[in-house]
């Protein structure tokens, strides 16, 4: 065969190789493309879904916070007031077994109440100057107790401290909002998902040549990781929503026994108006208004101080049992 001709079949040879390989190469980009545009599908959908779990759970928390702060400010402070007054508070024979498991340590749930009932005003003074950001959210999470430092009465707040000035997940489900510590918590937020700063993918530049094979490499890559990403994204979900949950319980039953309190606080204000402060000279019925009163105090004080989250972040597994408690004492009264 005549060598020109032997070079043209070699040229058409190499060129349907080549046509081969443009369109291989040409199916593996766009399979890449698919696959990329499938991760980033999945992670935009994964994050709005944990962010929409983490605002309902934010507006959960901040509502219980400010259902929180309205009984201390309210019925539990007019408790603590009236209270106050009764002298000669004596556990002896002429009162119930249960008269006697109510007012039992009467005095030392009196001092906690007054504790928190100075919180209230401290706080309240804080929000309103704007000193304590993201208080209502903290004071949702946690009780007064380990939401804020030792509370001077009239003094406001400055700020956060303890847990709710470390804790990741708070400062997650505020939006970064709290002073003490919003973004600044180191990994808070990637521990969390990454929601505000968002995963990235590397998604490369499609070429018809040798990269073909790299890119799409990468996008199983990237593919497997928002899979990743997803999974980690619906534990956070599954954590706000359980949050939510159970601020929403506390609500009820805070707002529940709030009202409850109003109603044993009016008795006991007419008692003493009625009859003097002298414990000891009050019937065995009017004993046990005094009784009654200090047990639904008590209640309320219980709930309003626990925790909803550990210092770590996590569901308190206790919280639970408190609101069941919570209930059995509503359904009794």
């Amino acid at each position: 065969m005549p060598i020109p001709f032997i070079l043209g079949a070699v040229a058409a040879g190499a060129g349907l190789v080549g046509a081969k390989k443009g369109y291989e190469a040409h199916q593996k980009n766009k399979q890449a493309g698919e696959m990329n545009d499938r991760a980033q599908r999945m992670l935009d959908r994964s994050k709005r879904q944990a962010n929409r779990a983490r605002k309902s759970a934010n507006d959960a928390l901040e509502a219980l916070g400010k259902t929180k702060l309205n009984t201390m400010q309210g019925p539990l402070t007019d408790f603590v007031r009236a209270f106050e007054q009764l002298h000669h508070i004596d556990l002896d024979d002429t009162l119930t077994p249960e008269d006697l498991r109510n007012l039992k340590g009467c005095r030392e749930s009196l001092s906690a109440m007054k504790e928190q009932s100075s919180l209230a005003g401290d706080m309240a003074s804080g929000l309103a100057q704007g000193a304590v950001a993201g208080g209502l959210l903290a004071l949702g999470a946690y009780g007064g107790a380990m939401t804020f430092g030792a509370a001077s009465t009239g003094a406001a707040i400055a700020g956060l401290s303890g847990a709710a000035a470390t804790n990741a997940t708070l400062a997650f489900l505020g939006g970064g909002s709290l002073a003490a510590g919003g973004l600044g918590i180191a990994g808070g937020t990637a521990i969390l998902g990454g929601i505000v700063a968002g995963p990235a993918l590397a998604i490369l530049g499609l070429t018809m040549d040798s990269k073909a094979n790299e890119n799409l490499e990468t996008a199983r890559s990237n593919l497997a990781y928002a899979r990743q990403i997803r999974e980690e994204l619906h534990t956070v979900r599954d954590l706000c929503e359980a949050i939510e949950n159970m601020g929403n319980l506390y609500s009820n039953l805070l707002g529940n026994l709030g009202q409850l309190l109003c109603a044993v606080v009016q008795n006991l204000q007419q008692l003493i108006r009625q009859s003097g402060t002298d414990f000891r000279r009050y019937t065995r019925e009017e004993k046990t208004v005094v009784a009654e009163a200090m047990a639904v105090a008590k209640a309320v004080s219980t709930v309003i101080n626990t925790p909803i989250l550990t210092k770590n972040g996590a569901l308190n597994e206790g919280c639970k049992r408190i609101a069941d408690d919570a209930q059995t004492f509503l359904a009794a009264h």
